[in-house]
């Protein structure tokens, strides 16, 4: 029986993700390409590795074993890749990441932690980019990643994609508003809209939301905590847009509530911007696979980026 490294990762997507359509998503597969490699792998096997008819899916005997299997071998795998790229240089350097707003928080140190195990030569440090400008310090070597959902195409940065989300507008739980199934511009003219400390036109509910519209809200004021944002929301002291993962938490708490914006769901990417000659870098390429699988595991409502439009 020759069982490929390619099938034991594809056993242990289809079980993070949970259907076919996530887990050829996340592989960068279309769905009958993963189809026609699941059913070769079951031939090679002799039995079903799970139920296609399962919600939530749900693995055979067979397909246990293998998902056993992959848990043994496709870290070890990783490690000899880590180990391997370091006899090849590349094995050390720094990592200074920038963020622009607290609730990254929730995927970002998770990630490092795990990161940090596995490369423990890495100098990593992590600053709030509220106070200078972080694309022109990325630029100068000051810092070396910039967490942004608002790329700007200057020549020596590339923007490589982590997740998309989308993007909800957070209300007091008995907010007028919430009769109303989806909010739309005119909606706003009478809020107070609570924002991060981020200059306007940087803001993707106004660039692509209110501004279009020729709409402004009637007060706006500015908040670097997020969990201060929903505080002053439930307190009826405005309203505030968030992505939906970032919400998540206070939603199942009961805490606030929450509407798409727009008839058509308003989705955002979540980009890490880096210099364009430290793309091939090993630890790096590592540090961004490790920020997407930390990602999709905590996060709730985001996908795939199939094409950022940033290469």
């Amino acid at each position: 029986m020759n069982i490929e490294i390619k099938h034991l990762r594809t056993l242990k997507m289809l079980q993070q993700t949970g259907s076919l359509v996530g887990a050829a998503q996340r592989l960068h597969l279309t769905q009958s390409a993963l189809s026609h490699q699941l059913k070769g792998l079951e031939a090679l096997c002799g039995s079903a590795l799970f139920l296609r008819k399962s919600r939530p899916l749900a693995f055979t005997p067979a397909g246990k074993r293998l998902l056993a299997l992959a848990d043994l071998v496709l870290p070890a795998v990783q490690a000899a890749g880590r180990d391997l790229a370091r006899l090849s240089g590349g094995q050390s350097g720094r990592l200074f990441l920038v963020i622009e707003c607290h609730s990254c928080f929730e995927w970002l140190l998770p990630a490092m932690d795990v990161y940090r195990e596995a490369w423990p030569e890495v100098e990593m440090d992590l600053t709030l980019g509220f106070s200078f400008e972080p694309i022109p310090a990325l630029l100068r070597g000051d810092v070396d990643l910039v967490v942004s959902s608002d790329p700007v195409p200057i020549p020596g940065v590339v923007y490589e994609p982590l997740f998309a989300f989308q993007v909800m507008l957070a209300l007091a739980k008995d907010h007028p508003l919430l009769e109303k199934p989806l909010i739309v511009p005119s909606d706003l003219q009478d809020q107070t809209l609570i924002t991060y400390p981020v200059e306007r036109e940087r803001l993707d509910v106004f660039k692509n939301f209110l501004d279009p519209a020729g709409i402004n809200p009637i007060g706006h004021r500015t908040c670097e905590l997020t969990a201060m944002m929903l505080q002053l929301v439930a307190s009826r002291r405005g309203v505030c847009v968030l992505p939906n993962w970032a919400l998540a938490e206070y939603l199942a708490r009961d805490y606030v509530a929450a509407r798409p914006l727009g008839p058509e769901p308003m989705w955002g990417t979540l980009y890490a911007a880096i210099r364009e000659d430290e793309r091939h870098l090993s630890y790096m390429k590592e540090f961004l696979e490790t920020a997407r699988e930390v990602s999709f595991k905590n996060l709730k409502g985001i996908r795939v980026v199939k094409d950022s439009g940033f290469d």
